[in-house]
């Protein structure tokens, strides 16, 4: 574990420690396990993360390095090391390619499965989409979210929704025509559409006409405010 630290930030470092000790782990290996065990598991809590590009990431970037780190090892220093240690390393490696093709097979599985869900939520910001899913699905509805408006419209390709909440401000294509390219479509124009925004109100509701949005809401939320949503679901 120390030796693989060294790649990886300090921050990260003490945390893998910490847990490694409180869980009392022998073994890189049986960390990578459990990670993945966790993952798979709890697969459904995170479905209105953006995508499963993240978990994909998450579950990648630590498996690269250990997989990395012990190849490094086997290919340079395999006739300086003791062969105890080497052993272990063909071990980490191996169970490393083992995982790596258990994830691609898992991810590959749920890419193509078609998550149904009540309401679609399009914000640059994970911690809003986590607030209003964990406040949406405590009402009853489940969510999905993603951060950008283009992954938004590529999401409507896949599976039409109940209920959209739509930020304005987005890192590609602002909220005004996402909402306006959805309503011209005529699969997808009935849709019901609610701007979630720090904007002020008297300067977004001049584009409701514009582009067919049903509402707004205001960012901080005021949650009493959502009933008036829950009439479209």
């Amino acid at each position: 574990m120390k030796r693989i630290g060294i790649l990886v930030s300090e921050d990260i470092k003490l945390k893998w420690q910490n847990y490694v000790d409180k869980n009392e782990f022998t073994t890189i290996s049986m960390l990578i396990r459990e990670a993945v065990n966790f993952y798979i598991n709890n697969r459904t809590k995170i479905q209105y993360l953006e995508n499963y590009s993240k978990v994909s990431h998450d579950l990648k970037e630590p498996l690269t390095v250990i997989k990395g780190f012990s190849q490094l090892i086997i290919e340079n220093y395999s006739n300086k090391i003791d062969v105890d240690i080497l052993l272990k390393m063909k071990e980490i490696f191996n169970q490393s390619m083992f995982l790596e093709n258990k994830i691609n097979e898992f991810l590959s599985e749920i890419d193509t499965e078609i998550v149904k869900y009540d309401v679609l939520i399009i914000d640059d910001d994970s911690s809003t989409i986590m607030v209003l899913a964990d406040f949406l699905e405590l009402k009853g509805y489940t969510c999905k979210g993603v951060t950008s408006g283009a992954k938004g419209l590529e999401e409507l390709k896949r599976f039409t929704p109940k209920l959209i909440l739509l930020d304005i401000i987005l890192p590609d294509i602002d909220g005004f025509e996402v909402c306006t390219t959805i309503k011209s479509n005529e699969e997808l124009k009935n849709i019901p559409i609610f701007f979630i925004t720090a904007i002020p109100y008297s300067e977004a509701s001049k584009k409701l006409k514009e582009t067919r949005a049903d509402g707004i809401l205001l960012k901080p939320f005021n949650f009493l405010k959502f009933n008036t949503i829950f009439n479209y679901l």
